[in-house]
């Protein structure tokens, strides 16, 4: 079969591998569409692969065409999207539910083989059936859509109708998660964006008010959205230096602020940064990936109902552009070049 390999620093194939057989308790999918996610990029053009060589993939859309003897959930025809978390199922955390904390884990994309290829063989439990209204592009975006909802859940979110919320952030998973907390029943949302051109698109998603951080005085002009007390949930999406700061100074006294993004590089703060965190007594959390029990949990759940039932929208905004498989190259030449130009998921059309 056919599929993108990153055999080594900066350098992806498209080629020829073997095409993977089933095994007892697996299925095989044909897969339709994987996105770029952006762990994705640095395992090409920074080489951080866990070894070579790697197909890498694990935001994909597909449709079974062959599953193991004695398989009864998941049958051939099948409309599929995968969960790449391949938990031991048997340590201390995983017994607690808390899989995405699972220390003897394999992962679809980077520890065994991925879906940007023609077809990928993954245990029943790593795949999740949708709903065959659901357009295959569109349910590539269906991980995405589980980590901002894990990222929201486990702050316990239940705002009231007095509750400010602010997402920071404008990308795949800020979407999401601003999407998220209208469904759960925030009537108060602003989203912090640095691209003034994204206001449209955050506010289709739930938005009530928009702030850019090109402003000089963003901040002040977000509090007094909350007449000053700040805001009661605070989601930063983007994971850079300067929003986790930010989401120090919008969070309100006694606030619970959730890190969803992942930085890719060093973050320091001063004393007066830090003693925000002190002096609001603020509760911190951090979010890892989008797991829970049962598994492979709610986020997956409730992602797959609102998606069937349309009330989370799903349409090309989110979508940055569209390549064949065999355009790899050029697809991760677009984030070489410029990622702050790319807005969306750049996804992969493979169509075995």
């Amino acid at each position: 079969m056919k599929a993108a390999v990153v055999v080594g620093y900066n350098d992806i194939q498209y080629m020829d591998i073997a095409n993977p057989e089933v095994n007892a308790g697996e299925v095989k999918v044909a897969v339709s569409y994987c996105g770029i996610c952006g762990s994705d990029i640095p395992r090409v053009l920074k080489g951080t692969c866990h070894s070579f060589p790697q197909v890498l993939g694990h935001e994909f859309s597909g449709v079974v065409t062959e599953v193991a003897d004695g398989v009864a959930s998941i049958q051939p025809g099948d409309h599929v999207v995968g969960v790449p978390l391949v938990p031991c199922h048997q340590c201390e955390d995983c017994k607690k539910g808390h899989y995405s904390l699972c220390k003897h884990y394999s992962f679809v994309g980077s520890r065994q083989q991925g879906a940007m290829a023609e077809y990928v063989v993954l245990p029943v439990n790593n795949v999740y059936k949708i709903d065959k209204r659901i357009p295959m592009h569109l349910a590539a975006l269906f991980e995405p859509s589980t980590v901002a909802l894990h990222g929201i859940q486990i702050n316990n979110f239940h705002p009231t109708p007095d509750d400010h919320v602010v997402v920071i952030g404008a990308g795949t998973i800020a979407l999401f998660a601003i999407q998220w907390c209208k469904i759960l029943g925030a009537k108060h949302i602003t989203v912090v964006i640095r691209n003034k051109s994204r206001e449209g698109i955050v506010r289709k998603y739930g938005a009530h008010d928009v702030v850019s951080s090109l402003d000089n005085d963003y901040v002040e002009t977000a509090m007094t959205i909350t007449k000053g007390k700040g805001f009661t949930y605070v989601f930063d999406a983007a994971g850079t230096n300067d929003t986790i700061k930010t989401s120090f100074r919008l969070a309100a006294n006694k606030a619970k602020v959730c890190l969803i993004g992942t930085p890719t590089k060093p973050v320091a703060f001063s004393v007066k940064e830090w003693e925000l965190i002190n002096r609001k007594e603020m509760l911190l959390t951090a979010s890892w990936m989008s797991y829970s029990a049962p598994w492979p949990g709610e986020e997956w759940r409730m992602t797959a109902e609102c998606m069937a039932d349309g009330r989370l929208i799903l349409d090309e905004d989110m979508i940055h552009t569209y390549y064949s498989l065999n355009q790899v190259k050029d697809a991760f030449k677009e984030y070489e070049v410029n990622t702050s130009a790319v807005k969306g998921r750049i996804m992969l059309e493979v169509e075995a």
